[in-house]
Protein backbone atom coordinates (compact mmCIF):
# COMPACT_ATOMS: atom_id res chain seq x y z
CA UNK A 1 0.00 0.00 0.00
CA UNK A 2 1.63 3.18 -1.15
CA UNK A 3 1.79 5.94 1.45
CA UNK A 4 0.45 9.17 0.00
CA UNK A 5 -0.57 12.55 1.32
CA UNK A 6 -4.32 13.19 1.26
CA UNK A 7 -5.36 14.59 -2.12
CA UNK A 8 -6.71 18.14 -2.21
CA UNK A 9 -10.20 18.98 -3.47
CA UNK A 10 -9.07 19.95 -6.98
CA UNK A 11 -6.82 16.89 -7.23
CA UNK A 12 -9.71 14.69 -6.23
CA UNK A 13 -11.94 16.28 -8.87
CA UNK A 14 -9.27 15.60 -11.48
CA UNK A 15 -9.11 11.95 -10.41
CA UNK A 16 -12.89 11.64 -10.71
CA UNK A 17 -12.77 13.26 -14.15
CA UNK A 18 -10.12 10.82 -15.35
CA UNK A 19 -12.11 7.86 -14.07
CA UNK A 20 -15.31 9.24 -15.65
CA UNK A 21 -13.64 9.65 -19.05
CA UNK A 22 -11.95 6.23 -18.85
CA UNK A 23 -15.23 4.45 -18.05
CA UNK A 24 -17.50 6.40 -20.42
CA UNK A 25 -15.32 5.43 -23.41
CA UNK A 26 -15.46 1.72 -22.63
CA UNK A 27 -18.79 1.01 -20.91
CA UNK A 28 -21.94 1.65 -22.96
CA UNK A 29 -24.18 1.37 -19.89
CA UNK A 30 -22.21 3.84 -17.80
CA UNK A 31 -23.68 7.14 -19.03
CA UNK A 32 -27.34 5.93 -18.93
CA UNK A 33 -26.87 4.65 -15.39
CA UNK A 34 -25.18 7.88 -14.26
CA UNK A 35 -28.00 9.95 -15.76
CA UNK A 36 -30.64 7.83 -14.02
CA UNK A 37 -28.78 8.04 -10.72
CA UNK A 38 -28.71 11.82 -11.03
CA UNK A 39 -32.30 12.38 -12.19
CA UNK A 40 -34.32 10.00 -10.01
CA UNK A 41 -33.70 11.70 -6.61
CA UNK A 42 -34.25 15.17 -8.11
CA UNK A 43 -37.43 14.00 -9.84
CA UNK A 44 -38.77 12.57 -6.59
CA UNK A 45 -37.94 15.80 -4.76
CA UNK A 46 -39.66 18.00 -7.38
CA UNK A 47 -42.81 15.86 -7.37
CA UNK A 48 -42.92 15.90 -3.59
CA UNK A 49 -42.59 19.68 -3.50
CA UNK A 50 -45.31 20.17 -6.12
CA UNK A 51 -47.82 17.65 -4.80
CA UNK A 52 -47.47 18.23 -1.10
CA UNK A 53 -46.37 21.85 -1.06
CA UNK A 54 -43.14 20.76 0.51
CA UNK A 55 -40.12 22.91 1.18
CA UNK A 56 -37.84 23.45 -1.78
CA UNK A 57 -34.95 22.92 0.61
CA UNK A 58 -35.81 19.26 0.14
CA UNK A 59 -34.58 19.69 -3.43
CA UNK A 60 -31.15 20.74 -2.17
CA UNK A 61 -30.88 17.51 -0.23
CA UNK A 62 -31.91 15.60 -3.34
CA UNK A 63 -29.03 17.19 -5.27
CA UNK A 64 -26.55 15.83 -2.73
CA UNK A 65 -28.19 12.39 -2.92
CA UNK A 66 -27.92 12.52 -6.71
CA UNK A 67 -24.22 13.33 -6.56
CA UNK A 68 -23.64 10.50 -4.10
CA UNK A 69 -25.49 7.98 -6.29
CA UNK A 70 -23.56 9.14 -9.37
CA UNK A 71 -20.26 8.58 -7.54
CA UNK A 72 -21.41 5.13 -6.46
CA UNK A 73 -22.24 4.24 -10.07
CA UNK A 74 -18.88 5.63 -11.22
CA UNK A 75 -16.98 3.63 -8.63
CA UNK A 76 -18.80 0.35 -9.27
CA UNK A 77 -18.66 0.52 -13.09
CA UNK A 78 -15.01 1.64 -13.11
CA UNK A 79 -14.04 -1.16 -10.74
CA UNK A 80 -15.87 -3.76 -12.84
CA UNK A 81 -14.30 -2.47 -16.05
CA UNK A 82 -10.78 -2.49 -14.64
CA UNK A 83 -11.33 -5.96 -13.21
CA UNK A 84 -12.59 -7.34 -16.53
CA UNK A 85 -9.60 -5.88 -18.38
CA UNK A 86 -7.15 -7.17 -15.75
CA UNK A 87 -8.18 -10.83 -15.91
CA UNK A 88 -5.35 -12.85 -17.39
CA UNK A 89 -2.83 -10.01 -17.21
CA UNK A 90 0.49 -10.43 -15.42
CA UNK A 91 0.50 -8.38 -12.21
CA UNK A 92 -3.31 -8.20 -11.99
CA UNK A 93 -3.37 -9.57 -8.43
CA UNK A 94 -0.93 -6.87 -7.34
CA UNK A 95 -3.07 -4.17 -8.98
CA UNK A 96 -6.23 -5.32 -7.17
CA UNK A 97 -4.67 -5.46 -3.70
CA UNK A 98 -2.87 -2.15 -4.27
CA UNK A 99 -6.30 -0.46 -4.34
CA UNK A 100 -7.41 -2.00 -1.03
CA UNK A 101 -7.16 0.07 2.12
CA UNK A 102 -5.27 -1.45 5.03
CA UNK A 103 -3.01 -3.64 2.90
CA UNK A 104 0.68 -3.34 2.06
CA UNK A 105 1.62 -5.05 -1.18
CA UNK A 106 5.11 -5.72 -2.53
CA UNK A 107 5.27 -7.00 -6.11
CA UNK A 108 7.58 -9.68 -7.41
CA UNK A 109 9.16 -10.87 -4.16
CA UNK A 110 9.89 -14.09 -6.03
CA UNK A 111 10.12 -14.46 -9.81
CA UNK A 112 11.02 -17.49 -11.91
CA UNK A 113 12.41 -17.70 -15.43
CA UNK A 114 9.07 -19.25 -16.48
CA UNK A 115 7.30 -15.96 -15.67
CA UNK A 116 5.88 -17.30 -12.39
CA UNK A 117 5.62 -14.49 -9.88
CA UNK A 118 4.75 -14.09 -6.21
CA UNK A 119 3.52 -10.84 -4.63
CA UNK A 120 3.56 -10.36 -0.85
CA UNK A 121 0.57 -8.69 0.81
CA UNK A 122 0.46 -7.78 4.50
CA UNK A 123 -2.69 -6.82 6.35
CA UNK A 124 -4.57 -7.61 9.55
CA UNK A 125 -4.94 -11.30 8.61
CA UNK A 126 -1.14 -11.58 8.43
CA UNK A 127 1.03 -12.31 5.39
CA UNK A 128 -0.59 -13.38 2.12
CA UNK A 129 1.41 -14.69 -0.82
CA UNK A 130 -0.32 -14.18 -4.17
CA UNK A 131 1.14 -16.37 -6.89
CA UNK A 132 0.62 -15.85 -10.61
CA UNK A 133 1.72 -18.33 -13.24
CA UNK A 134 1.07 -21.83 -14.41
CA UNK A 135 4.36 -23.70 -14.53
CA UNK A 136 4.80 -26.95 -12.54
CA UNK A 137 7.45 -25.23 -10.45
CA UNK A 138 5.07 -22.63 -9.01
CA UNK A 139 4.19 -24.64 -5.89
CA UNK A 140 7.88 -25.11 -5.17
CA UNK A 141 8.43 -21.36 -5.53
CA UNK A 142 5.60 -20.71 -3.04
CA UNK A 143 7.02 -23.24 -0.57
CA UNK A 144 10.46 -21.65 -0.71
CA UNK A 145 9.02 -18.19 -0.08
CA UNK A 146 6.88 -19.41 2.85
CA UNK A 147 9.93 -21.10 4.38
CA UNK A 148 11.93 -17.86 4.17
CA UNK A 149 9.09 -15.83 5.67
CA UNK A 150 8.47 -18.25 8.54
CA UNK A 151 11.96 -17.49 9.88
CA UNK A 152 11.05 -13.82 10.20
CA UNK A 153 7.33 -13.47 10.94
CA UNK A 154 7.20 -15.87 13.89
CA UNK A 155 3.63 -16.85 14.80
CA UNK A 156 2.02 -14.50 12.27
CA UNK A 157 -0.11 -16.60 9.87
CA UNK A 158 1.04 -16.98 6.27
CA UNK A 159 -1.61 -17.62 3.62
CA UNK A 160 -1.04 -18.37 -0.04
CA UNK A 161 -3.29 -18.26 -3.10
CA UNK A 162 -2.60 -18.97 -6.74
CA UNK A 163 -4.53 -16.33 -8.67
CA UNK A 164 -5.90 -17.27 -12.08
CA UNK A 165 -8.93 -18.47 -13.96
CA UNK A 166 -7.99 -22.14 -14.21
CA UNK A 167 -9.44 -24.93 -12.10
CA UNK A 168 -8.10 -24.91 -8.55
CA UNK A 169 -6.99 -21.26 -8.74
CA UNK A 170 -8.52 -18.23 -7.06
CA UNK A 171 -10.33 -16.07 -9.62
CA UNK A 172 -9.14 -12.49 -9.78
CA UNK A 173 -12.78 -11.37 -9.42
CA UNK A 174 -12.97 -13.13 -6.04
CA UNK A 175 -9.61 -11.94 -4.71
CA UNK A 176 -10.84 -8.82 -2.91
CA UNK A 177 -13.73 -10.67 -1.26
CA UNK A 178 -11.49 -13.57 -0.23
CA UNK A 179 -8.96 -11.30 1.46
CA UNK A 180 -11.63 -9.36 3.36
CA UNK A 181 -13.02 -12.63 4.75
CA UNK A 182 -9.72 -13.78 6.23
CA UNK A 183 -9.59 -13.69 10.06
CA UNK A 184 -7.97 -10.70 11.76
CA UNK A 185 -4.83 -11.96 13.49
CA UNK A 186 -2.74 -8.79 13.97
CA UNK A 187 -3.52 -5.09 14.30
CA UNK A 188 -2.72 -2.27 11.87
CA UNK A 189 0.45 -1.22 13.72
CA UNK A 190 1.79 -4.77 13.74
CA UNK A 191 1.06 -5.08 10.01
CA UNK A 192 2.91 -1.83 9.31
CA UNK A 193 5.91 -2.88 11.42
CA UNK A 194 6.02 -6.29 9.75
CA UNK A 195 5.92 -4.75 6.29
CA UNK A 196 8.78 -2.39 7.13
CA UNK A 197 10.87 -5.21 8.55
CA UNK A 198 10.37 -7.49 5.56
CA UNK A 199 11.06 -4.68 3.09
CA UNK A 200 14.25 -3.81 4.96
CA UNK A 201 15.41 -7.42 4.76
CA UNK A 202 14.55 -7.63 1.07
CA UNK A 203 16.43 -4.42 0.23
CA UNK A 204 19.60 -5.94 1.66
CA UNK A 205 19.15 -9.25 -0.19
CA UNK A 206 19.86 -10.05 -3.86
CA UNK A 207 17.01 -9.39 -6.27
CA UNK A 208 15.21 -12.53 -7.54
CA UNK A 209 16.12 -13.76 -11.00
CA UNK A 210 13.76 -13.34 -13.90
CA UNK A 211 12.08 -10.37 -15.57
CA UNK A 212 9.60 -8.31 -13.57
CA UNK A 213 6.80 -6.77 -15.68
CA UNK A 214 6.73 -2.99 -15.40
CA UNK A 215 3.07 -2.35 -16.16
CA UNK A 216 1.24 -3.79 -13.15
CA UNK A 217 -1.31 -1.05 -12.67
CA UNK A 218 -4.68 -0.13 -14.20
CA UNK A 219 -5.05 3.32 -15.85
CA UNK A 220 -4.22 6.15 -13.48
CA UNK A 221 -7.66 7.67 -13.09
CA UNK A 222 -9.37 4.31 -12.71
CA UNK A 223 -6.87 3.13 -10.11
CA UNK A 224 -7.38 6.22 -7.95
CA UNK A 225 -11.13 5.89 -8.17
CA UNK A 226 -10.92 2.27 -7.04
CA UNK A 227 -8.77 3.28 -4.05
CA UNK A 228 -11.75 5.17 -2.65
CA UNK A 229 -13.69 1.96 -2.14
Amino acid sequence: MAEQEPAGFMARLKQIGLAFSFTAKRDKWFLPLVILAGLIPIGVAVNYALLFDGSWLFLLGAVFVSLLLMLIVLNSRTSKLVMDQSVGQVGAAYAVVDTMRGWFITPGVAVSTQQDMIHRAIGKPGVVLLAEGGSPRLRNLISQEKKKLSRVVGSTPIYDFTVGEEEGQLSLRKLRKTLTKLPRNINAKQANDLNRRLNALRSSAPMPKGPVPQNMKPPKGARKAMRGR
